[in-house]
């Protein structure tokens, strides 16, 4: 960590008051060198490991630059996958939650109708995958033309998993003055020839990492057998007793049948693969946030979009497909300066391939002989623990949101309602005025407004004898899941 504060960047109050609140004290590495830049709005070219904070360099020069009084988007915030994308939206929507930010999240898998209707509103930025962004450009419901900044984030994760084409259709109707930033964990050739074509000079920062930081995860392997590899789990998970843990398999067949075998010996888990409902899986990833339960078995759909604090051990259940892949999964833990535990089963026919990974990441990753059976005290340990009633954690902008209330009111475009209309009824409260009203959300039949500073109790009781366009609506608290 820096010993400078955000201060130094200039930055709004309203910035600064959210990046105390979100715990942000002194920039990461990445944040020193890419929020400077960002703010004279230069191209950027980033090579970033996951866990460095890059999410805030540049979310917190958007934020800052986001002129609040238009109404269409002025950021594009591409990613890979739907979970990265409802993580970076989260973020942003935290740092520019005193500012008003709103930001519109779009992807695939989810009704389009919902989305459409939010651009058509006051929308300041949008974070979605390329497929869902691309068809609502092409269908005009997406306008671009007042864009000044845009975002690719793990831009090798994109082509790996075939968006390159739909990345650069994309940028192709891009307006052409804009500041682009490009974030990847590596820089192979394709990402390189994507930035000369579509960016201007480019700021290129590349994150040489230290020694230091290189040891922050301990990585070893164990050589096992398929027929062998459940009760070698369950070994080590007695063995390493981890307080967070994610478990990667390489199928989603896979990882039902670890989850299964876990929930059998009364672990405390979730699943998460491709083959989920998506609401699942966002409920999932909340549950394992908010320490619900201990165990995360995934796909490689999580080794990127689960920002979590604390994650103690990262076992690799099958050696990943890709190299690069790998790296983000171990990357979930070790993050911010903690320390953590990257423990890899691999097959005697798969030793090329974590040599390849050693050779590729240039750390050394310790073969490990058997593994001894746990002893008594280690078994009854791991029980404890596994009965221990669970401590749920604050969301990360819990601080953020303490003194907002979410209202809703049962009318909406339907009933024409537009948010001019919603203001002038809430400010004609005692003692309310603009500055205690945040962002207004307006649905067919329901509108959404958050009510700030404190005063949710003194809004939701007030409206009640208010008549919002001549006739008085049912308003009432949002439930959580509107939020």
């Amino acid at each position: 960590m820096s010993d400078h504060t955000f201060k130094q960047y200039h930055l709004c109050n309203e910035i600064l008051e959210t990046l105390s609140l979100l715990k942000y004290n002194n920039p990461t590495k990445v944040q020193e060198l890419v929020i400077p830049a960002a703010l004279k709005n230069q191209d950027i070219l980033v090579k970033s490991r996951t866990g460095s904070g890059k999410t805030a360099s540049f979310g917190i020069p958007i934020c800052e630059m986001i002129d609040w009084e238009k109404k269409r988007p002025q950021a594009l915030i591409l990613v890979p996958t739907r979970e990265l994308a409802l993580q970076v939206s989260e973020e942003l929507s935290n740092i520019g939650r005193f500012k008003k930010i709103k930001v519109c999240t779009v992807f695939g898998r989810m009704p389009m109708k919902a989305q459409i209707q939010a651009l058509k509103q006051k929308t300041h930025i949008v974070v979605g995958t390329p497929g869902r962004t691309l068809d609502l450009i092409t269908r005009g419901d997406f306008i671009t033309d007042e864009l000044t900044h845009v975002v690719i984030d793990e831009a090798d994760e994109m082509f790996f998993i075939g968006l390159r084409e739909q990345v650069e259709s994309i940028l192709k109707v891009m307006p052409e003055k804009r500041n682009t930033m490009l974030f990847s964990a590596t820089l192979e050739e394709d990402v390189k020839k994507l930035a000369n074509q579509y960016m201007k000079d480019p700021v290129e920062i590349e994150l040489a990492e230290e020694e230091k930081e290189k040891s922050r995860t301990s990585q070893s392997a164990i050589l096992t057998s398929e027929r062998e590899k459940m009760e070698l789990l369950k070994k080590v998970t007695i063995t390493e007793n981890p307080d967070s843990c994610i478990i990667f398999a390489n199928t989603q067949k896979e990882v039902d049948a670890v989850a299964d075998y876990l929930s059998r010996n009364e672990y405390p888990c979730g699943r998460l693969h491709g083959g989920m409902e998506q609401r699942d899986r966002i409920r999932i990833i909340q549950d394992f946030k908010r320490n619900k339960f201990r165990y995360l078995i995934a796909t490689d759909v999580a080794a990127r979009g689960i920002d979590i604090d604390n994650i103690s051990l990262v076992i690799n259940y099958d050696i990943s497909r890709g190299i690069e892949n790998y790296v983000h999964r171990i990357g979930r833990t070790g993050r911010y300066e903690s320390t953590g535990k990257a423990i890899t089963f691999y097959l005697d026919k798969e030793k090329e391939k974590l040599e390849a990974i050693e050779s590729y990441t240039g750390v050394s990753i310790e073969r490990l002989d058997l593994i001894p059976e746990p002893t008594e005290l280690q078994k009854t340990e791991f029980m404890t623990k596994l009965k221990r009633r669970v401590q749920f954690k604050q969301e990360k902008g819990a601080k953020i949101n303490e003194g907002i209330t979410k209202l809703q009111i049962n009318a909406g475009k339907k009933a024409k309602i537009r948010p001019c209309e919603i203001v002038a009824t809430i400010c004609g409260i005692d003692g309310i005025t603009k500055d205690d009203i945040g962002i207004i959300q307006i649905v067919d039949t329901a509108s959404f407004v958050e009510i700030l500073n404190g005063k949710g109790n003194q809004v939701l009781k007030g409206i009640q004898t208010k008549t919002i366009k001549g006739k008085s609506r049912k308003v009432f608290r949002a439930r959580r899941e509107q939020h």
